[in-house]
């Protein structure tokens, strides 16, 4: 494919190393990546795509959700019709081919969930002839949920449908060692909250798998809250900002963050942010980035990806998400399509989430960092926020102006500040440097225009330079220097982990020469 985005495709630097380090993610600092696997890649199999995970984890991916693997029925192929829940999709591969990209994520300390469509099968599934008794009915008449044609209604009523289902569940544990579910619909009201109370528990004690359920469970399906999901979608948060569209603005979006914040509060499971999926690239009349927010496409990227919660993004989206991509035809993503400053960003952010607590997420919402809106002025299009964790802190700018704009704001920690992430500059690749910042500081920004600040001291690094950590292998001044591998320079480290000192790697242990 002619637009690459592993590693070895440009200068490594410090985001490859953040994002390309070894060992899994804790569970709040991991990015999910939607997946249609006959979009992917050309051929549209398990196989070629297993080929590519290196690049989503250079990307800095931590989950690949693939969506719907069965095989289809219900006469519109829709990938949510599926005609056997413990079969494959025969144009992807076997059972054994998932279980090799499984295995293949495994090794690289990523994680594979797939997308479970609990709610109903397709009108000629399987079952439809062997348990007719697994369907709900109305005057003796199978149900279309929802006016969907293609599929009928199951019935979680009959404790043998109940049974089934949740050994379907089991089954892909067993025989592709899966690591979580995304589930479908699951606001359903013809599926009781019983059955996930009784059904997660019961599959986690198989396996320690995660549940993301599809629906805004702080907002909208609220009789979920004790249902025993991991994560629900902030749906409500990603609808405001696609009404937000191309508006240049900050106020409606501080009201946006303020809603988010005070419907997270005192939840006890985790929230996915974006800005695109499959529904909305697809189903909704505007459907592509660009169609969507226009040049907000991109000061909206960080602000999904920084203000709370886990991010996804839905494969297409690092070339600069401008394809509408028919899942039910599995159109192919277009790799030739490039957009620097897209990719550049996401690859940002997301080392951003890997390497600083203050971008972190947690499912107990008390444990999650705190967001603070500053106050601006100067310009109603600059928005600023603060997220803090212990004295883990960043700093996030955005002009949502037609216009460059210049704008003071308050509530800065006056000190050394680390710009990971600049606008002006992101297109030609990553970068980081050193800058004191004043309490108030007045910023200057160009029009759509952002900036990621993290509070303490990092080594610079000039855009597409080496990444900081070879920098500092290769330079003579680092001698006595301790960093973490994330390129902060620390004081003698005390705690056991592994460390750049004198331009290595070094293990520090009981035994290690820090210690003499």
């Amino acid at each position: 494919m002619a637009a690459c985005f592993a590693s070895n495709c440009y200068a490594a630097d410090y985001v490859d190393d953040i994002n390309l380090a070894a060992g899994k993610r804790a569970e709040g600092q991991r990015v999910i990546y939607e997946m249609n696997v006959g979009s992917f890649t050309t051929e549209g199999t398990f196989a070629a795509a297993q080929e590519r995970l290196e690049e989503l984890k250079a990307l800095g991916i931590d989950i690949v959700w693939l969506m719907p693997i069965y095989p289809r029925g219900g006469g519109i192929n829709s990938p949510y019709a599926a005609t056997n829940f413990q079969e494959t999709n025969p144009k992807y591969g076997t059972i054994a081919q998932l279980k090799s990209f499984v295995s293949r994520a495994h090794e690289l300390q990523m994680e594979v969930w797939l997308d479970w469509v609990p709610n109903h099968t397709a009108t000629n599934a399987d079952w439809v002839t062997t348990h007719p008794e697994y369907y709900a009915t109305s005057g003796g008449k199978k149900i279309h949920p929802n006016n969907y044609s293609d599929v009928w209604q199951l019935d979680y009523y009959n404790p043998d449908l109940v049974d089934a289902m949740n050994a379907c569940l089991k089954f892909w544990i067993d025989e592709a060692d899966i690591d979580g579910y995304r589930c479908d619909y699951i606001s359903s009201p013809k599926i009781p909250v019983s059955y996930w109370q009784a059904a997660i528990p019961l599959i986690k004690s198989h396996k320690a798998v995660t549940f993301l359920g599809e629906a805004d469970i702080a907002s909208d399906a609220t009789r979920l809250k004790d249902a025993g999901f991991d994560y629900d979608y902030a749906w409500q948060f990603q609808s405001s900002l696609a009404n937000y569209g191309t508006s240049n603005t900050s106020a409606r979006l501080k009201a946006f963050i303020n809603t988010l914040l005070e419907k997270s509060a005192s939840l006890s499971f985790g929230r996915m942010l974006y800005i695109t999926n499959h529904d909305q690239n697809f189903n909704e009349s505007k459907k592509t980035l660009t169609q969507k927010y226009g040049d907000n496409r991109y000061p909206l990227t960080v602000l999904a990806y920084t203000v709370y919660g886990m991010p996804l993004i839905y494969n297409g989206q690092e070339t600069g998400g401008n394809q509408a991509l028919d899942y039910f035809n599995d159109t192919k993503i277009n790799w030739n399509t490039n957009d620097e400053k897209m990719l550049n960003t996401l690859r940002t952010l997301f080392a951003l989430k890997h390497a600083v607590p203050a971008i972190s997420d947690a499912r107990q919402s008390a444990l999650n960092p705190s967001t603070t809106l500053l106050n601006v002025s100067g310009s109603n299009g600059v928005l600023a926020y603060t997220r803090t964790l212990g004295d883990s802190q960043v700093l996030v700018v955005l002009n949502m102006g037609t216009s460059a704009a210049t704008a003071t704001i308050e509530g800065i920690t006056a000190g050394d500040w680390s710009l990971w992430l600049d606008s002006e500059t992101i297109a030609q690749g990553t970068s980081r440097k050193q800058v004191s910042l004043s309490a108030p500081h007045t910023f200057s920004l160009e029009s759509k225009g952002y900036r990621v600040y993290v509070s303490g001291t990092y080594p610079e690094q000039d855009v597409n330079q080496p990444s900081a950590i070879r920098s500092i292998e290769s330079s003579s001044h680092s001698t006595d220097r301790w960093y973490t591998l994330t390129g902060q320079s620390i004081p003698r480290p005390t705690n056991r982990g592994l460390y750049i000192h004198n331009g290595k790697k070094v293990v520090v242990g009981a035994k290690s020469d820090a210690f003499k």
